[in-house]
This record gives structure tokens, C-alpha cells and sequence, in this order.
């Protein structure tokens, strides 16, 4: 066994106990952040311009928007801050999630190719398009990464970014060539304004995807250690990242083609939540899937009541906010070493 196999397992020996400290879940912080999370729910069933109370339909259109509305702000928060948990777990780097790796701009790329191909797509044909667009672009991202002898935590997500643009700006010239620059612009702008009954269920698959995570957790942890580590503990690597992989990309998929992009979630809430609890993808899941949650319904009831009576798209505030988490982890990670 290398040195580097010793190492690499004598400190997941170590850091053992400090994980084991944090595996209950049903501690009074978590049942805190379900109380909370629950009361942003609350609000935003109540926060619109519509008025619910003073019109005759006003609670038939509590159950036709508001509802719905609410529902998939849960379910793609809890979606988003899932992929970049796992993917930061299967690349080992903090840094990285959908939007830093190019797999949104990939499924954005699968949405116009279905639109090109297909007059009026329905909806599953859009998740189909990307989310095997999705896929193919992120295991294009991890081939990219076994040929770079450079690994540093930084180069990474650049590396991301930079095909992510590529594939953004191939995206806006078949576009602007065939006249599709709408359906581009409402993938760009993720938005919760359009949901309603029969325009979001697909996003309760969701919750399928996050049970296979949640099964195949314990291996995926190991994976993350890297490929000699989980090799020498029986782990079949290989197979665990296009596992790992396949899922976020189901989840990205359905939340790209119901929504939209929205950026950064991925990489916010599983670093806090990583800075605190350590690296174990099993009693970590349910902090991530309820921060993302809480942190998505948050941003979206800024956007609705910021210059009401209009609505700022919630991608918008994502994005601010994600920027300056992400710089603020660059600096530290450059300070670190």
C-alpha cells in the first residue's frame, strides 16, 4: 500500500470521531432550521401582489400559484444545494457545483437543441434534452480534469467556468441564427413567477433522486476520498462517480428545464454546511437540502416584495449573493495556503 493510501486513510481515521460527534440529526439547531424555513414558507404563501383575501378567486389562486409556487421553491433549493454537495464530494474541491463546472450551460444547450428540433416540445422532452446534455457535458468537464496535471482548488472551477462560457456562447449563436433567443433568455433568467398547477410536478422526482443519494451516501463519502482510497475499502470508484454524476444530473435537468438557471445555491449551502459538520454526505444531506431550501425562499421573497409591484428575477439575487460567497471563499482558500 502506497504512502499516499496511508495517508490519505490515517486522516479519514482521525477526522472519524469529529464525524461520528455530528451524526444525529435531530438536534434542537435542526429542528431550529425546520422552524424557520417552515415560517419563510408561511411567508411566502402570503407575499404576492394578488390579493388572496379581496378577490372572489383569490383562493382559488392561492392553490393554483401560491402553492405550487412555494412547493417548487423547496424542492429546487433542496435539488441545487444537493448537486453541489455531491459534486464537491466525487471532484474533492470546494469550489465546484453546477455553475462553476459548465453542467447548467450543457443542459442549456440540451433545452435549445430540443427546441431546434422539436416545434413545441413538452415538458419531459426539455428535462430529456437536459439532462443527457447535462450529463455529456459534465463527464466531458471530468475527462478535461485527467488531462490537467494542475489540480489546485482554484484551477478547478476555472476550468469549469471557462467550458461553461464556451458552451454559453455556442448556445447564443445558434440562438441568434435560428431566431431562438427567447426561449435562451427565459433558461438565463431562472424565474418561480410562471409556476402553477401543471407546470411544476415534475420537480417532486426530486425527491426519488435525493433517496438514491441518500442510499448510496456512505459510498459516494468514500469516493470522495479519492480513487486509491476507496479502491483499498471496496468501493468501486469509477461506478460511484458516474452514479454520483448520473444523479445531479437528473436533478439539474428537471430544475434547468422547469425553472431555470439558478447559480451559486449549489456552492453556498453545502460549504457552510461543510464548514461546520465536516465532509460526511449522510448526516450532512437533510442540513443541505434545508438550508437550500430556506436560502432559496428567502431570495425569492426579496425578489417579489424588493420593488413590488413588480418582480425581480430570483436568479438575480442568487447570483449577488453567490458571487460574494464565492469570492469570499477564493480569498480564504488563497489565504489558506
Amino acid at each position: 500500500m502506497s504512502k499516499k493510501i496511508m495517508k490519505k486513510m490515517i486522516e479519514a481515521e482521525n477526522s472519524q470521531p469529529q464525524r461520528y460527534n455530528y451524526n444525529k440529526i435531530w438536534t434542537i439547531p435542526f429542528v431550529t432550521a425546520i422552524l424557520v424555513v417552515t415560517i419563510l414558507g408561511i411567508i411566502s404563501l402570503f407575499v404576492g401582489v394578488y390579493d388572496i383575501w379581496g378577490q372572489e378567486d383569490g383562493m382559488a389562486m392561492f392553490f393554483i400559484t401560491r402553492i405550487p409556487r412555494t412547493a417548487a421553491l423547496m424542492l429546487s433549493g433542496a435539488a441545487m444545494s444537493m448537486t453541489g454537495l455531491v459534486m464537491q464530494l466525487i471532484t474533492q474541491n470546494r469550489l465546484v457545483e453546477p455553475t462553476t463546472t459548465g453542467t447548467i450551460e450543457w443542459a442549456g444547450l440540451g433545452l435549445l437543441l430540443v427546441y431546434l428540433l422539436v416545434p413545441a416540445p413538452t415538458l419531459v422532452l426539455r428535462m430529456a434534452g437536459a439532462i443527457v446534455f447535462s450529463f455529456i457535458g459534465t463527464m466531458i468537464f471530468f475527462l478535461f480534469l485527467r488531462k490537467v496535471k494542475l489540480r489546485s482548488s482554484l484551477i478547478v472551477p476555472i476550468v469549469g467556468i471557462m467550458l461553461g462560457a464556451v458552451v454559453s456562447a455556442f448556445s447564443t449563436f445558434v440562438g441568434l441564427v435560428f431566431q431562438m433567443m427567447q426561449n435562451i433568455q427565459s433558461w438565463f433568467v431562472g424565474s418561480f413567477a410562471a409556476v402553477q398547477i401543471g407546470r411544476y410536478e415534475y420537480l417532486w422526482l426530486i425527491i426519488i433522486v435525493t433517496v438514491f443519494i441518500f442510499i448510496y451516501a456512505d459510498r459516494l463519502t468514500l469516493a470522495g476520498l479519492g480513487e486509491d482510497v476507496a479502491t483499498s475499502l471496496g468501493v468501486n470508484y469509477n461506478k460511484m462517480i458516474t452514479l454520483g454524476t448520473i444523479l445531479v444530473c437528473i436533478a439539474v435537468g428537471i430544475v434547468t428545464a422547469v425553472i431555470g438557471n439558478l447559480p451559486f445555491l449549489g456552492l453556498i449551502v453545502p460549504n457552510v454546511v461543510s464548514m461546520y459538520r465536516g465532509d460526511d454526505l449522510r448526516s450532512n444531506l437533510p442540513w443541505v437540502c434545508i438550508l437550500g431550501m430556506g436560502t432559496i425562499t428567502l431570495c425569492d421573497i426579496i425578489s417579489r416584495v424588493i420593488i413590488m409591484p413588480f418582480e425581480v428575477p430570483v436568479s438575480l439575487i442568487l447570483g449577488t449573493v453567490g458571487a460574494v460567497v464565492f469570492i469570499i471563499i477564493l480569498l480564504k482558500q488563497r489565504r489558506l495556503k
